[in-house]
């Protein structure tokens, strides 16, 4: 019997490093090309991690790739960053990280010392964000093929279970949380390159966001509505793929968002928009307006949250629409990013 595929929506001639940034041309390649293939008609609103029963057991899986260039930059590097990265990607899908595996592709010529030192880095993350490593693979490939390396990580976990969220839980009124400033981590990246005649004192915030869901989900439970971790593409990717699952408005008061000085500064030189630059150790956090007071104060209060704020609301309309409200009272359309201003960030 043959199978009968859908018909594909995806109708760009050939893969650009846009397809790998997180913004709207990697929205067109999974929807329009892997979703229908891969996902057929079960196809639920794309998120950070799966969750499924299997004989009445109930967990998250997720899968994630690193090819950050360089390997090593202030405040971390590939091999912490695919720790983090994973962990955060269960914990804002609401479950808490239990088990990773490890795939390596490798370059030929690799020098002993670099490899080990992101094993250890990578040792040291799995430790503290208490996640067990559990197995992996092994590829080599040519001198000149990988850029040193390339990471690949899997990660389960097991559900938090003051959580459930999704897109649809999502009423007007309810409040934007974000868990600090944004942009550390792309400008860094962008930075540590030293392709660019600019210095600032600047780390990455890659960091395990566990410790602060699961204080979120005390203080707050069935009032959490819907995380994300806004990695590729920003705070303006999440949110505006958050509008368009939800079919409502996002409004953010762009005076309360948190943007470190050096951030700001580099994105004015280079004409980008804080918004749209990856983080690695923040999420975003959609919560009930009663239930909003409480899980701020309650981050302010836990080790890393001190800058967490309230930055937005949902609105009603205009539907599927991410707007800014600037401090003079004016409001902007955020769009999702466009193109691929820092390719190869994490």
């Amino acid at each position: 019997m043959s199978i009968v595929l859908p018909t594909i929506r995806f109708r760009d001639a050939q893969i650009e490093m846009a397809h790998g940034a997180g913004g709207k041309a990697s929205r067109r390649l999974v929807e329009g090309l892997f979703a229908p293939l891969l996902f057929g008609a079960s196809a639920e609103p794309l998120g950070d991690a799966a969750h499924f029963n299997i004989d009445g057991t109930r967990i998250a899986v997720t899968t994630d790739s690193f090819v950050v260039k360089p390997l090593r930059f202030p405040g971390g590097s590939i091999g912490e960053l695919a720790v983090n990265g994973t962990v955060n990607d269960l914990a804002v899908s609401g479950a808490r990280a239990e088990a990773l595996m490890v795939t390596f592709v490798l370059e030929a010529g690799l020098p002993t010392q670099m490899l080990e030192a992101e094993v250890r880095a990578m040792a040291n993350a799995a430790g503290q964000a208490g996640v067990l490593i559990r197995g992996g693979d092994t590829k080599v490939v040519e001198h000149g093929k990988a850029d040193h390396m390339y990471v690949t990580t899997a990660g389960i976990g097991r559900p938090i279970p003051e959580l459930s969220i999704s897109p649809d839980s999502v009423r007007p009124g309810d409040k934007v949380l974000l868990s600090g400033p944004v942009g550390d981590h792309g400008i860094t990246i962008l930075l540590a390159r030293g392709e660019l005649d600019l210095e600032a004192e600047l780390c990455s915030d890659t960091r395990s966001v566990l410790p602060l869901v699961e204080v979120l989900a005390r203080s707050a439970g069935s009032g959490v509505r819907w995380m994300r971790d806004p990695t590729r593409g920003g705070v303006a990717t999440s949110l505006n793929e958050l509008a368009r699952d939800c079919n409502l408005g996002v409004l953010l008061w762009e005076e309360r968002i948190p943007v470190r000085d050096a951030v700001r500064g580099a994105c004015e030189l280079l004409g980008l928009d804080p918004l749209h630059i990856a983080n690695e150790g923040q999420f975003l956090a959609i919560v009930a307006p009663e239930s909003a007071e409480a899980a701020l104060a309650a981050l302010h209060a836990t080790p890393g949250g001190h800058e967490a704020a309230v930055i937005g609301e949902i609105r009603e309309q205009p539907s599927a629409t991410v707007l800014g409200e600037t401090g003079y009272g004016g409001t902007r359309v955020i769009d999702m990013l466009v193109g691929d201003p820092l390719p190869r960030i994490c």
